[in-house]
């Protein structure tokens, strides 16, 4: 795994949305953007952190912010997981895992002794210009929104 650091560029990624449209990094230049990495749509832990991003999307918009939610699930995956929650901000389909390689958040990972390899929940904070403010490594799935404010890009 690859490991970013704060104040560096931030990899510029492509990727499709739940949509089948072509979303870049590129395409948010001049926007604050929370680029969060989540395990698996429909899960526990990764609804819990969804549902939190959009019961506080209006907070976010007012602070600047663009929200992109990116797993190696499909496009139907997003589509529906967007559908039974009702989620306001895109979902990036990243099942070569190309995003999640760039940004090292793909890896072994165990649970319940077993090991295997997934994404390792992460929040990137990347500025106006592209480069990363914060890394917010295992964030709280029901408090990411306050996580995400209190470093006040």
């Amino acid at each position: 795994m690859e490991n970013l650091k704060e104040g560096e560029k931030a990899p510029v990624f492509k990727g499709k949305d739940q949509h089948g449209k072509n979303i870049s990094l590129a395409d948010f230049k001049g926007k604050k953007v929370v680029l969060y990495f989540y395990p698996k749509d429909m899960t526990p832990g990764c609804t819990a952190q969804a549902c939190n991003l959009r019961d506080n999307y209006d907070e976010l918009l007012k602070k600047g912010y663009v929200v992109v939610g990116v797993s190696t699930d499909s496009e139907q995956s997003h589509q529906k997981f967007i559908e039974k929650y009702d989620l306001p901000f895109t979902l990036l389909a990243d099942e070569d895992k190309q995003i999640v390689h760039q940004y090292g958040v793909y890896g072994e990972k165990q649970m319940m002794g077993k090991k295997y390899d997934g994404i390792h929940r992460t929040t990137f904070l990347i500025d106006e210009n592209g480069v990363i403010a914060h890394i917010i490594k295992k964030p709280d799935t029901k408090n990411h929104t306050e996580e995400i404010l209190q470093y006040g890009l």
